[in-house]
């Protein structure tokens, strides 16, 4: 028997009040409100915490307890809301080229969602971090698509789907993907080794991510930026555990109890980094 879903749990923890109809403007505002409300963040596997990808895990973390996650956590819990409503959604496996190169050959350690419309079908992320797509995107080759942040495209090169983003004149590729379908299977294989892996960036450092009306925020460590659509990224180093915490808390949104060994494990990474200096 399928996993419940609780919609209206759901529709209250991102704030979205619109209409509840599978169409192209329902899902552009649903998008919009789940990327500023659930935050990105990798706090489990940095504190050797499980990641649990069922539908009841999903809802417990992200919702009850009002904490983020990553890509698979994020797009687990985003398409379980889109097929209550009555999506036609299914799940998509990328490699991710963001800070590898274009010609990097990586795993597919990326979830993404595909969606079908009456328009067409639809690429969907809600969990790509610092450079989550926050708009639906027609599956086109080659058309600048705006959404509410930088525009994006799709391109295929070498018979892969790339998704690209405009950062001031220049294209960035952020992953490319194929159109097979993948399961729940498939993802929890993928994050489990990052969650375990000593190779793992996950497990080298705190990232968290969110995105607000015309602004990208991201924490690195002890490093906050604010990245203001079309202008130089702003940086801000935290000092100290306390100012991090705070940052999580109140800028990021990441509730913070029930997080066993967080002030030490984020003392321990300032010690690292300091060492390193």
């Amino acid at each position: 028997m399928p996993e419940a879903f609780d919609l209206d749990a759901y529709l209250a923890r991102t704030g979205f009040s619109g209409l509840l109809a599978p169409s192209f403007e329902t899902l552009r505002e649903l998008v919009l409100r789940h990327i500023e409300a659930i935050p990105f963040e990798n706090l489990n596997p940095l504190l050797g915490l499980p990641v649990a990808l069922d539908t009841e895990a999903l809802q417990r973390k992200m919702i009850a307890q009002r904490r983020g996650g990553w890509c698979f956590e994020q797009n687990g819990l985003f398409v379980e809301a889109l097929r209550t409503i009555g999506f036609k959604a299914s799940a998509l496996a990328a490699r991710v080229l963001w800070g590898a190169g274009d010609e990097a050959i990586t795993p597919r350690s990326h979830m993404l969602l595909r969606v079908e419309l009456d328009g067409g079908t639809h690429i969907v992320d809600v969990g790509f971090g610092g450079m989550t797509l926050t708009g639906p995107l027609r599956l086109e080759v080659g058309t600048e698509q705006a959404t509410p942040h930088e525009p994006f495209r799709l391109v295929i090169v070498d018979g892969d789907w790339r998704l690209q983003a405009k950062l001031g004149d220049a294209w960035r590729s952020l992953y490319r993907f194929d159109l097979q379908r993948q399961y729940r299977p498939d993802f929890e294989v993928a994050s489990h080794y990052l969650a375990t892996h000593p190779d793992s960036h996950f497990l080298q450092g705190l990232t968290a991510a969110r995105c607000v009306p015309g602004a990208r925020l991201a924490l690195r460590n002890d490093e906050l930026a604010l990245h203001r659509t079309g202008e130089e990224t702003q940086r801000r180093k935290l000092h100290g555990v306390g100012e991090i915490m705070a940052a999580l808390r109140d800028e990021l949104l990441v509730e913070l109890s029930g997080l066993p060994g967080l002030e030490d494990r984020l003392e321990r990474l300032l010690s690292a980094s300091r060492d390193a200096q």
